[in-house]
């Protein structure tokens, strides 16, 4: 049972035939309109972002398995905040509710390093400096503040 994983970078939703994927396909020997139909199925709610996709192909049976990463948590965060691109020059070009923030948050709870939820919201809410949001109409570094201070705990059960 020989086993090939391929690994790329779609859009959400929006995957083709075409490079990257359809080159690295053709030589395995699957079926490519039903791996594209299924990362699309699989990426939707994703639109508008790029999503790592990973294809496991059975080579012996043809058969595929398809694992969808998380997009970035900036992506996440400028789409939220219905942002094309983030900040140019640091400073604040929009701004996000808790509950956006939280939403995003879990999202990427897999792949975050902290253990407990009021962590990963820190972690989250450290990313909006990139990206030049404030959170509640506060800086990150002021949220964050108020996070450690118990403001956000019984958001946060």
């Amino acid at each position: 049972m020989a086993k090939e994983t391929i690994d790329s970078l779609v859009d959400g939703g929006n995957a083709s035939a075409g490079p990257p994927l359809g080159p690295a396909l053709g030589p395995t020997g699957v079926n490519i309109g039903k791996v594209i139909a299924a990362i699309n199925e699989k990426t939707a709610d994703y639109k508008g972002m790029k999503v790592p996709v990973k294809v496991i192909i059975d080579t012996d049976k043809k058969d595929f398995e398809i694992k969808i990463g998380s997009p970035p948590a900036s992506s996440l965060l400028k789409k939220e905040a219905g942002l094309e691109s983030g900040t140019k020059d640091g400073k604040p070009i929009g701004n996000i509710e808790f509950a956006q923030l939280l939403k995003v948050t879990n999202m990427k709870r897999d792949a975050l390093l902290a253990n407990d939820l009021k962590s990963a919201v820190k972690e989250i809410a450290g990313t909006c400096v990139t990206v030049g949001l404030t959170i509640d109409g506060q800086t990150p570094k002021q949220f964050i503040a108020a996070v450690n201070e118990g403001k956000y705990d019984e958001k946060l059960k």
